[in-house]
């Protein structure tokens, strides 16, 4: 992976690319995470596409712009960013926050998606109470206790049975939220307690979609995963049995092989 800075409009982006490959496929992180998360699991789709993985403003090392992110204003520079690489088509994996940017891209980008995989992601908007969560990490940040936040959420993002087996990969994911600039967290959660409800929009596009879900994801529960398979009979859905919210690192190569399923059908 090539690693550079580039121009989406006005926002300096950091990106990585593997530069070869017919069919390119784009890695977007969720919440508190930075391009760094899918280093192994790029290794995986790399023997099959030309793989692009960047840091989303707010997050690693691209620039915060404004104090809200909105899910428009991320997808926009993602948008821009492919267009400055030259690429013109490519598919859209976005992981838990990546897939609600992914699914901002169906506004202006649809003509250049091949494909939207939402992984450990959902359609809705935030309830009141998730808004209101989100309010309250808000307040945590600003008060300057983000290491409570680092301390509780990566635990929660792996099933119980994986946490230990993946000490080292939690470690990471604590480190990542230490880093993670405060401004970049509060623009972040203010974009998405604004975010709009995509399921309408996703069940009538023409993009081809699919959904991966983890059995035992705390942040989304089986009910609700469920009911977006029964509701999307047009997407294809692959469950990972083991796995919590995390499932491109917990069970990495049935996570891929999914992918790569589903891209090259």
């Amino acid at each position: 992976m090539i690693e550079k800075f580039i121009m989406a409009g006005e926002t300096p982006m950091h990106v990585a690319d593997s530069e070869r490959g017919d069919k390119c496929v784009v890695l977007l992180h969720g919440y508190l995470e930075s391009m760094i998360v899918w280093d192994e699991f790029v290794a995986l789709l790399t023997p099959h596409f030309r793989v692009v993985t960047l840091d989303l403003p707010g997050h690693g090392i691209s620039l915060i712009k404004g104090e809200v992110h909105t899910m428009e204003y991320l997808a926009e520079c993602v948008g821009e960013t492919m267009a400055a690489l030259g690429i013109e088509r490519y598919s859209v994996v976005g992981h838990s926050m990546g897939g609600y940017v992914a699914l901002a891209m169906l506004d202006n980008y649809s003509d250049r998606l091949d494909s939207v995989t939402l992984l450990s992601s959902t359609t809705a908007r935030d309830t009141d109470e998730k808004c209101d969560r989100r309010r309250r990490e808000i307040e945590l940040v600003k008060a300057g206790k983000k290491s409570m936040m680092a301390r509780l959420v990566p635990h929660a993002g792996f099933a119980p049975q994986n946490v230990k087996r993946l000490k080292d990969r939690v470690e990471d994911m604590e480190e990542l939220i230490l880093i993670t600039e405060d401004e970049g967290v509060v623009a972040i959660l203010g974009g998405m307690i604004e975010r709009k409800d995509r399921d309408e929009q996703l069940r009538n596009s023409a993009v081809r979609h699919m959904f991966i879900f983890g059995r035992h994801d705390l942040y989304i529960p089986n009910d609700v995963a469920e009911e977006l398979e029964r509701t999307h009979p047009e997407a294809r859905t692959t469950w990972l049995e083991e796995s919590g919210h995390m499932g491109f690192i917990e069970e990495s190569e049935k996570c891929a092989q999914a992918i790569i399923d589903f891209i090259l059908a």
